[in-house]
């Protein structure tokens, strides 16, 4: 595999803190000779992914700085604990996306510009919402992270025609945003426990989520040198609305957060997780990473 994250030991890394939440490094290097449209050599899915990609890094330090300010007040130690995994995890997915978003880069693919455009908007969230909105906002979109990484990690079809060497960074990612889905969650309910704030900042979140991944969408696609395959939208929004129809699949684990009762961890994905380190393990020749 074309990655740095070879293992020279089976043994498995020393915990980092008391919890089952662990980062794991990972370096990731991504070969030049990769085509620029490396997801079934489709240009809707390979951008639509790269979109989102581009939020991911200043994203996951904003999800750190929404925590972080709550973590002294924390008394419960398991939760004290889970948070460090939730900081170590988050930041290797910041420096794994930067990396990733630096190689489509060179591919003619702008995403320095969505990059300096969502550092922006971080700011002004960082500015202009209370702390208690913006861990709202930060429990609204690691619902969002954790329903697309269950939902591939269940249904492994959905990576069909992905290019092996890129699999690795999705497929890690999706496992431990799935492990964590629940520490922002934890730390709002012991911090905040505000209903009306959580589920009117998840509304406003979703209004948000769905409209900016359209525009960076576009922002990649305006300043790319190659025409619009329109063939390839159609069949992505077929791909994502009609069969198989993946954002429909969420609909129900979507509106399960709006109940007054839900917790993330109601669902347990540990098997999910669990066959999905296994593959990572495989494709990287780690057999650290299987557990």
């Amino acid at each position: 595999m074309n990655s740095k994250a070879v293992a020279t030991s089976p043994n498995k890394p020393k915990k980092l803190n008391n919890s089952d939440i662990q980062p794991r490094k990972m370096d990731f290097a991504f070969d030049p000779a990769m085509p620029r449209y490396w997801f079934d050599d489709d240009q809707f899915k390979t951008i639509l992914l790269t979109a989102l990609s581009c939020t991911f890094p200043e994203g996951e330090r904003f999800f750190v700085r929404s925590v972080r300010h709550y973590q002294k007040q924390i008394q419960d130690p398991l939760l004290r604990e889970q948070v460090k995994g939730f900081i170590g995890q988050e930041a290797h997915h910041g420096n794994e996306h930067d990396a990733f978003n630096h190689f489509m880069e060179s591919k003619g693919v702008p995403t320095r510009k969505v990059d300096e455009f969502v550092n922006r908007g971080m700011r002004f969230m960082a500015k202009h919402l209370s702390p208690q909105r913006q861990l709202a906002k930060t429990c609204a979109l690691e619902h969002f992270t954790a329903m697309l990484a269950e939902l591939i990690l269940e249904h492994p079809d959905f990576f069909k025609g992905m290019d092996e060497r890129m699999l690795p960074l999705w497929l890690w990612h999706a496992v431990e945003e799935s492990e964590h889905k629940a520490v922002a969650f934890d730390v709002y309910q012991d911090q905040v426990d505000s209903y009306w704030v959580r589920t009117s900042e998840m509304a406003f979140t979703t209004v948000e989520f769905i409209s900016f991944t359209i525009f960076h969408y576009y922002q990649l696609r305006k300043d790319m040198d190659d025409p619009t395959d329109w063939r390839s939208v159609r069949g992505g929004i077929n791909w994502l609305l009609g069969k198989p129809g993946w954002l429909r699949k969420l609909g129900k684990s979507y509106l399960a957060y709006y109940k007054r009762d839900f917790h993330p961890a109601k669902r347990d994905s540990t098997f999910l997780r669990k066959q999905g380190l296994k593959k990572l393990a495989r494709l990287l020749e780690r057999p650290d990473l299987a557990g």
